[in-house]
Parts: C-alpha cells; structure tokens; sequence
C-alpha cells in the first residue's frame, strides 16, 4: 500500500532532504524510523530537494509498505519518539497506489524571514536585516516575477535539471511586526532560486538596482548578474498542493 507522510523539520542540522554521501539528511532519519516501525526496508519519495540549513514547516513525502494500518495516530506517536528533536510527523495517510509526493504536486509555497533587530528567540531562523528597505518597489520588482518563464539568473550553477522553467503564481513581501516576510508560490523551485531571488530583491529594496535592472537581471539568463544569495537559515517550505490523490479513481 502506499502512503504520504506530513511531517516539519528544522534543516539546521541537514544537509537538505535528499540522502547524500557522507552528509547528515532528513530523508535518512524518515526512512531509518519508517522502516523499524513497518518492520521492513522503508524508502521515502519527498516532493522536492530543499538545501542545506533550510526548514519545512510542511512536507510531503511517499512510501509503500506491505504493512496496513500505517496511518493509526499511535503509529505516528512511535515514529516521533524514534526520530530527532528536530524532525517531527504530524500525520500518515493512504492514498491511490500512483500517488507521487513529487510529481502530484501542483504548486509548493516559501517563505522567507528577515529580523530588523535583533532577537535571540528568531535568530536561527530569520536573517537580520536592519538596514532600510523600499518594499513598495521590493513588491514591484517582485510581480515582474509573475511573467518570467526561464530562472537560470535564480539558479545554482550546475544543477542537474532538464529546464530552469518554473511559473510562479504568488510573489510579495509583507511586514509582520519586526520581521519582513517574502512569500513566494511556484509550480516548481530551482536550487537556490528563492534565496538568489530575495538577494536580488534586497538589491532593488537598498537602492542599488532599479525595476530596469532587475529585470535585465532576468533576460540576461545569467547567475552572476543577480544578488548574492541570503542565509539558508531564514527559509521555510510551508505549503504544498495537491489533487486528489486519497483515492483510486480507476474502474
């Protein structure tokens, strides 16, 4: 049977979901617990890569297991207590044997903090940014996102992908409190794409690149034209969407 798994993690301690060699990942522990659980060998399927240091507040990954009954809270209340402090399972799910945490999703959803001052309670997970920032012009240059097909300008050099095309469908920030927020909602994300995109938007927010410039940043289809990327540590995965993959619609 196959399953999903919703489940948060602070990336602090990761080298990013994706199993690596000789790299510390949040794939690993899932698949170590599931498979003691299920009492057989667990394999995970995530919706996505996410980098080195940064966090889910929700993610979805899948699993097939021969076991029934994998989606009983008391099989969710032994999975937290084998796994870290910092990795925690909200809830397991049955869902339609092709079910695909991956390839099912429609949309996944970001967001990025920055801390005005300083604060020890946010401090692992914002960026401190205390210097003065234009975010009616930041929200400007961030809806000319709304028209971009090609990201290679956002994306890490030397990615193994087949195409840099992604649409995104939300892009702004917001203030909240002493914080500033950057969300951002694609059908798809680069590596490294939304920490390159808010260093670029900082660019714009400081006064050091126009609307013009940001976006000849983006047609010039080159990763060093944009902004330094910001710190991993101020970036959530929030939100993934999905269609109905609860059931069998076949006949």
């Amino acid at each position: 049977m196959r399953y999903f798994i919703q489940l948060s993690y602070d990336g602090t301690n990761y080298h990013g979901w994706q199993i690596q060699q000789n790299a510390k990942s949040v794939q690993e522990e899932v698949e170590k617990a599931l498979s003691v659980i299920a009492r057989e060998t667990i394999e995970v399927v995530g919706a996505g890569r996410t980098d080195t240091g940064v966090h889910a507040s929700f993610y979805i990954a899948h699993f097939d297991c021969q076991r029934e009954g994998m989606e009983d809270e008391n099989i969710v209340f032994k999975l937290n207590c084998l796994l870290p402090f910092d990795i925690a399972v909200q809830k397991i799910f049955g869902v339609r044997e092709d079910g695909h945490a991956r390839f099912d999703a429609t949309y996944r959803e970001y967001k990025y903090f920055l801390s005005r001052s300083k604060d020890p309670f946010t401090h692992a997970y914002s960026e401190k940014e205390s210097r003065k920032l234009d975010m009616e012009l930041m929200n400007q240059a961030a809806k000319l996102l709304f028209d971009v097909t090609d990201f290679t300008s956002f994306s890490k050099l030397g990615s193994d992908v087949k195409t840099n095309n992604c649409k995104v469908t939300k892009a702004f920030w917001k203030e909240n409190g002493d914080q500033l927020v950057f969300t951002i909602r694609a059908d798809r994300f680069l590596r490294n794409m939304v920490r390159a995109i808010v260093g670029t938007l900082l660019e714009v927010g400081l006064g050091k690149m126009n609307l013009a410039e940001f976006q000849d940043v983006i047609e010039k289809k080159d990763r060093s034209s944009a902004g330094a990327s910001v710190a991993a540590k101020g970036l959530f995965l929030v939100d993934i969407g999905y269609g109905d993959v609860t059931t069998d619609n076949t006949d």
